[in-house]
């Protein structure tokens, strides 16, 4: 067919070329209506030169198409040859200072890391390389397609915003000059008629959705019967599906079916038959019954060749435009005014918003070219990118409505176009403020997520495909959330305020639909059946982190803001958990004489979830009270009064509980989905606004209530009340119940309650829980990976958490606190951790994961091993706590604390009656170190006028009370200090010992009376001496409160024969164990001894002080001191009898002192050793 069509080709062509395009623009300058004229020439040309055969002849039809059709507007736009007309306006026009170069596919871009205000801008190679960024930090990556270069936007660069090439073009500029007074009126007039009459066609066009007929004005008076089928793009059919149905329905071979195919895929459509309507129609029937029987079916029309003819010059005309602007700012400036300016219709009916709400409907090459004219037009000029970015705006919804139903990826519909905008920081605020942009984002993602539980909470577990489908294509919001808050507003207007919040409003709505999805429940007796959908909520998450992040930034910057956000935030949380205890068996608590009232609720029976955005919200809006201490100026603005802790810390408590329990191994019927979302809770790219955020939530609530109470509640949640609440109960647990699981998951749960507590004390390096800077806490993350093994700079990023502009902060720090070691010949290179950092190492470091714990400790040890020290891995020395939290620490030195130390020190002691494990003795060791260096700290710091409330080594000298009258937590130390069983942790306990008596000498220095030890006799001490530092109160305090310690005396002597007998049994360990060392010693006398000779000089007499046990009155041994007794018990002993049977007769008249021949008795008199004043034992 195409050969028969040839000679009639040529002969229109050469009928075609005689037209004069001067002539013609003659013609249109002199007509009273030149849209009519204009219409007529196209209606009569554009089906002579486009669309004359079944295929394409672009050359021949680009070079007829400018000889006739845009040669013509040329003349008629210049006034004269557009060769010469042209290069005039060029010359006339300012440069622009904006480059504005638009990327292809796969073009190399770069954005600078130090001056780009976020990872967004970019520039092309050529001005990159003209400019400042060239020697900073900067990312290299290949562009997609469709952004354009940010040289010339100030808004885009902190610093050096021009190239060496654009820089030339600032420097005659005024910001408001308007570049049409580089043009005359007549050329204004004419190119304002043109480009209307043109724009208007080409939108026209493109829209058209009729087959068969044009729009009147454009209808010819001969209608020749020549059709195409035209096959358009879809993201549903893979090309074997469509090369496979072209084959069978036009009849074509392979290798012609695979360039139709391609050409679909590139350009979006591709006639693949050309005839008469019948004839075109047969291959459509085809090609539709080929692809509908598993989904949709290919869209297929059957056009006729003169509107598939106007639509493609449509196109071309498109591209005019944008490559004629590009020749003056003025004509950009009237083609924006033409596209904006509102048609007969009113609202969206300009040209631009009629493009941009058909964009759905167009083909992917049409869509391409338009948007491209956008960039190069309205994105350009700065006016006019303003009133572009309303109309998008106003337009956002339906524009994501039809993207979401649409199936083209999101590089080619319009929604695409919210990245030029939304993160231009003036544009944003601007679209804030006058739009409510922010809560038309939200409210426009909520309404495609209208799948619902009861609750009202998001349900993804029975998701249809096209669900799943739209739930994908709906994320993209969430990016266009982040644009719009990726610049932070340095000035607040009350507009801005009143904006933000609404739309922190409707922020906080999307979470109340989170909070609590994907309940779970543990699976008992049998494994789950399906595995249940768990990626939708966390990729929710995953997507919403930054956002959640940066909206805090957003209220951190204004101290009204930060109030009213906190404020909406915890009406929002108690509206989602305000009636936690309904329906639930309320019970009391009760330990060391502490009772709280709470729920009966057990993770392992209940449903429990691990999305809880809204609590993790409020808990980061807390720690910026703190941190920008609006929490201590205005108090009575904040509703701190109204806070419920027992509410606060239920469901991170439950969480974490759920985690320790999947550690545990009870969860394991719950399958890999359960061990997924645990992962994912603690991994690096969740865990800031996961993990990290339900720590901190329990920091605030036990801040705000008695320690005692949140570690019972603590201990019910564990599931481990029974056996700290009940004496002896371990050992009856472990001699009763033989299934070796359950003891396991016992321990467990204790070494997961252990290492929650150790956290909750220790984890302070957030700004506002500790007072640390951000930096400070990056170094902490940098030592701690690096405690593992050395790493490469590629492996210490990725376990870094990236902020909203992909930055870990690494570089600012990593030279404080490591060397970096240079590859050898092979290899990569290494950071290796300082040695002066490794005292900052914390061995229960809570982002190491149970592998890198294990990894850190193993590698510290041996470090150690190496440097000959010993092995112990004290906690490290910790920042204060903010005032707000400053009453955390307070839980180590809480009864229900010592009490749980205390029964897990007892089961070490006595190791073979009780089901415990080292790793529950090493947290317990870890706790009492912490507390140790807590209270150094508060004897460093304290002032004369403040007393030290932080008292714990006093505590731990304590014995238990009755009826147990278990030794103290200290005398159990040293008794587990010699257990060969316990090899591994001697070093730690001599550490927590020697740390004890520091802190003991500390404080007598501080007390008035004299102190003749130094430290390191006191570490020498006899055993009576570490006998008599167990029960030793403070001297200073003693003083303070003899008064009521006299009133207690008769309580204490009523007990003191008792205690002695359990002090008297350690004395005799310790005895035994000092005998062993000086074994080997040389025997020196105990009497002091004396020189002679002639060189013989006064030997001082050694003084001695001892301390009453009552009254701790610490006084010298002199003569005329006070009169000092030891107690002292006399009673028949027949140790060494010959005769036991004998019996006397008169036990009164019997004289002790006098021993018969045959001993059959004898008298044995015991102290303790414990010495008193003589007037308070007879007192």
């Amino acid at each position: 067919m195409a050969s028969e069509l040839e000679p009639e080709v040529q002969a229109i062509d050469r009928s075609l070329l005689e037209c004069s395009a001067e002539e013609t623009a003659g013609k249109w300058l002199q007509a009273t209506d030149l849209t009519r004229e204009v219409y007529q020439h196209l209606a009569h040309y554009v089906p002579k030169i486009y669309c004359r055969g079944p295929n394409p002849f672009p050359q021949k039809e680009d070079m007829l198409a400018q000889h006739l059709l845009l040669g013509p507007m040329e003349w008629y736009l210049c006034g004269e040859d557009p060769a010469f007309g042209f290069p005039k306006l060029e010359q006339a026009n300012k440069p622009s200072h904006l480059c504005g170069r638009v990327f292809k596919v796969g073009e190399p871009t770069y954005s600078c890391r130090d001056c780009a205000v976020d990872p967004t801008c970019v520039l092309c190679m050529e001005c990159f390389l003209g400019s400042i960024h060239r020697d900073h930090r900067y990312r290299m990556t290949t562009s997609g397609g469709g952004g354009f270069c940010d040289c010339g936007d100030t808004e885009a660069w902190k610093e050096g915003p021009y190239c060496q090439k654009h820089e030339l073009n600032t420097s005659e500029i005024e910001e408001e000059e308007d570049p049409l007074v580089h043009l005359s009126e007549d050329v204004i007039a004419r190119t304002y008629n043109i480009f209307a009459i043109m724009f208007r066609y080409a939108v026209e066009i493109l829209t058209w959705e009729k087959e068969s007929e044009l729009p009147a004005d454009l209808e010819m008076v001969e209608k020749s019967d020549t059709y195409y089928c035209m096959l358009f793009n879809d993201e549903v059919h893979t090309y074997e599906q469509v090369i496979y149905t072209l084959q069978k329905a036009v009849n074509c071979t392979q290798k012609e079916a695979i360039g139709f195919a391609t050409t679909v895929d590139r350009d979006g459509r591709r006639s693949v038959r050309y005839g008469d309507f019948q004839h075109c129609e047969q291959a459509k029937s085809v090609i539709v019954r080929n692809t509908s029987r598993q989904t949709k079916p290919l869209k297929v029309q059957v056009m006729h060749s003169s509107i598939v003819a106007h639509q493609n010059f449509g196109l071309k005309l498109l591209s005019w435009l944008g490559s004629i602007i590009g020749y003056s700012d003025g004509l950009r400036r009237i083609l924006c005014q033409v596209g904006l300016q509102e048609g007969p219709d009113g609202e969206n009916s300009s040209l631009v918003d009629r493009l941009m709400l058909n964009d759905s409907k167009l083909w992917k090459g049409a869509r391409s070219v338009y948007h491209q004219l956008f960039m190069s037009s309205l994105l350009m000029d700065l006016k006019y990118k303003k009133l572009f970015a309303v109309r998008f705006a106003k337009n956002y919804e339906r524009l994501q409505s039809d993207y979401v139903t649409d199936d083209h990826d999101r590089e080619f519909s319009i929604a695409d176009l919210s990245v030029q905008i939304f993160t231009v920081p003036s544009l944003a605020r601007m679209l804030i403020t006058e739009e409510n942009l922010m809560t038309i984002i939200i409210k426009t993602f909520m309404d495609h997520l209208r799948h619902r539980d009861a609750q009202g909470r998001f349900q993804f577990e029975r998701y249809t495909a096209l669900q799943a489908f739209k739930f994908r294509r709906v994320q993209s919001l969430i990016l266009d959330l982040k644009y719009v808050l990726i610049s932070k507003p340095t000035e607040w207007s009350d507009d801005l305020r009143q904006k933000f919040l609404e739309g922190f409003d409707a922020f906080l709505e999307l979470l109340k639909c989170m909070q609590g999805m994907d309940p779970i429940t543990r699976q008992v007796g049998q494994h789950i059946e399906m595995e249940p959908e768990w990626e939708a909520a966390f990729t929710l998450q995953m997507k919403l982190t930054h956002v959640i992040s940066m909206m805090q930034d957003w209220c951190a910057l204004d101290e009204k803001v930060l109030i009213e956000a906190y404020k909406k935030c915890l009406a929002v949380l108690m509206q989602c958990h305000g009636g936690f205890t309904d329906g639930e068996q309320p019970i009391t608590l009760s330990i060391c004489g502490h009772s709280v009232e709470t729920i009966r609720y057990c993770v392992s029976q209940e449903k429990v979830s691990i999305h809880l955005p809204v609590s993790r919200l409020l808990a980061g809006l807390h720690v910026l009270l703190s941190k920008s201490e609006v929490a201590y100026k205005f108090p009575e603005l904040l509703p701190l009064s109204e806070l419920s802790p027992p509410m606060l810390i239920e469901h991170p408590l439950r969480c974490l509980v759920l985690c320790a329990q999947v550690h545990a191994g009870m969860w394991r019927r719950n399958g890999f989905s359960l061990v997924n979302q645990i992962y994912y809770y603690h991994n690096v790219k969740c865990r800031r606004e996961m993990f990290d955020k339900d720590i901190v939530m329990l920091q605030t609530g036990v801040s705000m209530m008695d320690p005692n109470h949140f570690l019972m509640i603590m201990l019910s949640r564990f599931e481990l009340y029974q056996i700290f609440s009940t004496p002896n109960y371990g050992k009856r647990f472990s001699s009763e119940i033989t299934h070796k699981d359950v003891v396991q998951q016992n321990n467990t749960l204790i070494e997961e309650m252990l290492y929650l507590i150790i956290m909750l004390v220790g984890e302070r390096f957030s700004p506002g829980v500790g007072q640390v800077n951000a930096t400070d806490e990056i170094k902490r993350e940098i030592i701690h990976q690096l405690s593992i093994k050395p790493m490469a700079h590629s492996e210490l990023v990725k376990s870094l958490p990236e902020d909203e502009n992909k930055e870990t902060g690494m570089e600012s720090v990593i030279e404080a606190v490591a060397h970096f070691k240079k590859p050898g010949l092979t290899g990569r290179g290494m950071y290796e951790l300082k040695p002066e950092c490794a005292k900052e190492f914390n061995l229960y470091f809570y982002h190491f994961s149970r592998a890198e714990q294990s990894k850190a400790e193993e590698a510290q040890r041996k470090l150690k091993r190496q440097n000959r020290e010993d092995t112990a891995l004290p906690p490290p020395v910790l920042p204060p706590f903010c005032p707000l939290f400053a009453s955390l620490v307070n839980i180590l030195q809480s009864d229900v604390m010592l009490c749980i130390m205390r029964t897990i020190l007892q089961w070490a002691v006595e190791h073979n009656g009780y089901a415990w494990s080292e790793s529950m003795l090493q947290r317990v060791l870890h706790l009492i170190g912490m507390a140790l260096q807590e209270e150094k700290q508060h004897l460093d710091s304290v002032t004369e006028e403040h007393v030290v409330t932080f008292t714990f080594t006093q505590k731990i000298s304590k014995p238990g009370e009755a009826p147990n009258n278990s030794p103290s937590i200290l005398a159990m130390l040293e008794t587990l200090q010699n257990a060969p069983y316990l090899d591994v942790h001697k070093d730690m306990i001599r550490w927590i010992l020697k740390t004890f008596n520091a802190i003991k000498k500390m404080r007598e220095s501080s007390s008035t009376s004299p102190v003749a030890e130094t430290e390191g006799t006191i570490m020498e001490e006899s055993s009576r001496d570490k006998d008599k530092a167990e029960r030793k109160r403070k001297a200073e305090i003693a003083r303070l409160r003899r008064e009521k310690i006299m009133a207690q005396m008769s309580e204490m002597q009523r007990h003191f024969i008792d205690e002695n007998k359990e002090l008297f049994q350690q004395t005799l360990e310790l005895d035994a164990s000092a005998s062993a060392v000086l074994d080997n010693s040389p025997m020196v006398s105990d009497t002091t001894l004396t020189a002679l000779g002639p060189a013989q000089t006064q030997v001082p007499e050694q003084r001695q002080f001892v301390t009453c046990i009552l009254c701790q009155e610490e006084q010298e041994v002199k003569v005329e001191s006070k009169a000092m007794v030891l107690a002292a018990f006399v009673q028949r002993s027949t140790v060494l009898s010959k005769n036991r049977s004998k019996f006397i007769q008169d036990p009164e008249k019997y004289d002790p002192l006098f021993m018969h021949p045959d001993l059959s008795c004898g008298t044995h008199t015991g102290s303790c050793g414990h010495i008193m004043h003589a007037h308070c034992w007879q007192s």
